[in-house]
């Protein structure tokens, strides 16, 4: 009996740190992207030559930080 309680609750907080561990990871994608790929990419772009792209996207991401969230 002692056994199977422990497993339950061994399988409940391995699974809270499971969910957790993926919402880290999650958030620290997140972070990654708008720091490091996007200026990257909107570079690449510019110096690509699809300057008629990456201006917009300057654009409407200066936007997007520039209005608070709501949440």
């Amino acid at each position: 009996m002692i056994t199977i309680i422990s497993l339950v609750l061994f399988f409940i907080i391995f699974g809270k740190i499971m969910i957790f561990a993926l919402k880290l990871g999650w958030g620290i994608l997140k972070i990654a992207a708008y720091l490091i790929f996007l200026p990257a990419v909107i570079l690449f772009m510019i110096f690509g030559g699809l300057l008629y792209i990456a201006i917009p996207l300057l654009i409407a991401v200066g936007l997007m930080t520039m209005i608070p969230k709501v949440c």
